[in-house]
């Protein structure tokens, strides 16, 4: 099987990336694992559709850092291949990392994503789905018992006024975004700064108002699902606890929060299933919940990293699931003469 990754950037990557991972674990299944940056796609006059994209030479690597090493060095495979060669491609590069330095490769993974699948190569998650999902508008399209209260304004009064209706507490983010990055929590002793606050968040856009979960002070819960559902494999659950750091509210790792085992509660897994019919919908194949108390707070569609945190905390290998189910996908799609529907395929 020939998969092919798309990153950001292939000189951005990290050897602790989730992508990194499922890449190796590729490799020491016996499949072809080709790295393609965003900006390495072309529209050919024969209207074709081609990366360039570049291999690792060995077959088998226990370090993401020398894997990374061998995938940018001279040794590595750099060819141009058509997107109909490809038997699965993974979009995995987050456009909200593009948004300020390289505005021009935001949608470029779904752009060319759509026309891989046009070609008749399986993309996930699927491209239509993830144009949905460019900003934190789209987790308002679930259902509305299973997300926080949320006012999406550029709007002073109308914050104040929701930040009045909530008791004083809200959390205040943009509506692009990801990684926690310009997140405030609001209280009441807080009220003298928010207007600072919202014009710090409005440089960049629309602004998210949420209801404050007191659950939050403990931290979320990263829970990963696969066609979805909850990714289990050898009955083990792949989530982690994020926890704050401090008295930073964000629990995010890449802000400085900790990680811990995750608890399954049965409020996780209702939500989990009352958002599944949106996931099947919008073709999302992998995706990232995180989770405060009884609430989701976010739907992450774009590259959800820390399936090697929950692997180090649950000892099981879930990128070889995710390799698995990407090996059953591929069968699917030879029986059917490769005719079969991406967003059914997504989830199938």
């Amino acid at each position: 099987m020939r998969i092919g990754f798309v990153v950001n950037d292939i000189a951005s990557e990290q050897p602790n990336y989730s992508t990194t991972r499922l890449a190796m674990t590729a490799l020491r299944m016996g499949h072809e694992a080709w790295v393609i940056g965003v900006g390495d796609f072309a529209y050919d006059p024969d209207q074709s559709i081609s990366a360039r994209a570049r291999s690792a030479p060995k077959t088998k690597y226990t370090s993401g850092k020398t894997y990374l090493a061998d995938l940018r060095g001279p040794g590595a495979k750099n060819e141009r291949l058509s997107v109909g060669d490809f038997d699965v491609i993974l979009l995995r590069n987050d456009p909200a990392e593009d948004a300020i330095s390289r505005p021009w490769a935001q949608h470029a993974g779904i752009v060319f994503g759509k026309r891989a699948v046009q070609r008749r190569a399986i993309v996930l998650n699927d491209p239509d789905g993830l144009s949905k999902a460019l900003n934190k508008m789209y987790f308002q399209d679930f259902p509305e018992e299973v997300r926080p209260r949320t006012l999406i304004t550029r709007d002073r009064e109308e914050i104040t006024a929701f930040a009045n209706d909530e008791g004083g507490s809200i959390v205040l983010k943009p509506l692009s975004g990801s990684g926690g990055q310009s997140v405030f929590l609001v209280r009441p002793e807080d009220r003298s700064n928010l207007n600072q606050m919202i014009d710090a968040i409005a440089r960049d856009g629309y602004i998210v108002a949420q209801e404050y979960l007191p659950a939050a002070a403990r931290g979320d819960m990263r829970l990963f699902m696969m066609n979805a559902e909850p990714l289990v494999y050898k009955g083990k659950y792949a989530a982690f606890r994020r926890e704050r750091s401090g008295g930073d509210m964000r629990s995010n790792l890449t802000a400085g929060g900790t990680i811990a085992r995750a608890e399954i509660t049965d409020d996780a897994l209702r939500m989990a299933e009352i958002i599944r019919p949106k996931l099947v919908m919008d073709g999302m194949f992998l995706v990232g919940l995180d989770i405060v108390g009884d609430k989701l707070m976010e739907v992450n569609v774009f590259s959800p990293g820390g399936l090697g945190t929950a692997q180090q905390l649950e000892k099981v290998d879930f990128s070889q699931a995710v390799i698995e189910a990407l090996e059953r996908k591929a069968t699917y799609h030879s029986h059917y003469r490769r005719g079969s529907d991406n967003p059914v395929l997504a989830t199938l």
